[in-house]
């Protein structure tokens, strides 16, 4: 299996938040809504987005990805200064701090100063990092713009009038829907940035090493050494420790290591069913204490606070390669 199926296998999202917005010039909005990940796709207009990694502009059909929890703003155009504040829970403040969430609102999912504005978006937010999948999180920049080429307009047609219909089961499709246009918008950009992407994902150029990756990723629980690692992969020790190096950039017990752990941190927050002794026993380790004392000592913290505070430690992200996530 491709590792970068792992990556993209993430996101699921839980009553994401999701809306359609319609602006005429002059807009601007300060948000500070602290969203794990939020993706805007401009429907119509123009739009310019302000985030600590820079800023993009963007135009009909492109997509913009914005990685969180640190605020970022849009607006019409650039120098724009926002008018409006989104805060935690999409509360939207104006200036004067009168609440506006309701005020703006023009039917079902709808939002914004004119319903006929010229400027309209759809926007999908995760609320938590451990609905996007912290290895996509970690493989994107900051802020990053898709052309529309590169986003399927099927897609984002149904997303926009699932959003704006209100029918039964309206928040589960929109979910899967909002999932589906993050994977797409995940691969794009790998596919575009291939100097980018994490050398994890790289090294599948290599036939052996694409080998090894595989076999780790979905036998993540395996007992694996260096000596049957090689064997599975018809090398010797020596010919794998050496390309695997080369290739991914740190030895292959300490990416299985690195990777073990970081199935294990979407395990503690996503299945809060599992015990320790489950977890441990399905990332490779046999007991719970080992696993605790590794996990430990890979993140600063035991298992049982990372589950109870769900930190953003870089260290279950870390994978050789990867950009840790601010």
């Amino acid at each position: 299996m491709d590792p970068l199926v792992h990556l993209l296998d993430g996101p699921r999202a839980r009553g994401a938040f999701t809306l359609r917005t319609v602006m005429s010039p002059p807009w601007g909005f300060d948000v500070r809504d602290g969203a794990a990940l939020t993706l805007v796709v401009v429907t119509s207009g123009r739009a310019r987005v302000e985030a600590p990694g820079g800023g993009v502009d963007a135009g009909p059909g492109d997509l913009v990805l914005v990685r969180g929890p640190e605020p970022y703003t849009i607006a019409d155009s650039r120098g724009r200064e926002p008018t409006i504040t989104v805060l935690p829970g999409q509360r939207c403040v104006a200036l004067d701090g009168t609440e506006v969430h309701v005020s703006m609102s023009h039917g079902v999912g709808t939002w914004g100063n004119d319903p006929d504005g010229t400027d309209t978006m759809v926007v999908g937010a995760y609320q938590d990092d451990s609905e996007v999948g912290r290895l996509a999180l970690a493989a994107l920049p900051p802020l990053a713009v898709l052309p529309g080429s590169r986003v399927d307009p099927a897609l984002v047609e149904l997303l926009t009038r699932e959003i704006t219909t209100g029918h039964v089961a309206q928040t589960s499709l929109n979910d899967r829907l909002l999932d589906c246009l993050l994977v797409m918008a995940v691969r794009a950009w790998l596919e575009d940035n291939p100097d980018s992407a994490p050398n994890w994902l790289s090294a599948r150029h290599d036939p052996v090493v694409a080998r090894a990756l595989e076999l780790v990723h979905e036998r993540v629980a395996e007992p694996w050494t260096l000596e049957v690692l090689a064997g599975e992969c018809a090398v010797s020790r020596a010919t794998l420790a050496a390309r695997f190096q080369r290739a991914v950039g740190t030895p292959p017990m300490t990416y299985l290591r690195t990777w073990r752990l970081t199935v294990a941190c979407d395990l503690l927050t996503a299945r809060p069913d599992l015990s320790l002794e489950a977890v441990a026993d399905r990332v490779g380790y046999g007991s719970a204490f080992a696993f605790s004392a590794a996990f430990k000592n890979h993140t600063g913290v035991s298992p049982s606070v990372y589950r109870a505070g769900n930190p953003r430690h870089g260290g279950c992200d870390a994978l050789p390669g990867a950009p840790v996530p601010v």
